[in-house]
């Protein structure tokens, strides 16, 4: 789990600073739940989608066998 500190919006950007080093990133502000406002903290879970990746893998397979 990442900590992010909402810096500032720019137009449809969140600038969010991550992590103790404060890495600064731009991310969709659409994607951030409404309720949130600069100067908030957050936390951002990234987790590989397996589902996901066997998924393509699947379909990808299936596009070669055509």
């Amino acid at each position: 789990m990442i900590s992010a500190y909402i810096d500032r919006y720019e137009g449809n950007l969140a600038v969010l600073l991550l992590g103790e080093e404060m890495k600064k990133v731009n991310f969709p502000r659409e994607f951030l739940p409404e309720d949130v406002d600069e100067g908030d903290y957050i936390k951002i879970d990234i987790a590989l989608d397996k589902e996901a990746n066997d998924a393509a893998e699947q379909e990808a397979l299936e596009l070669l066998r055509d």
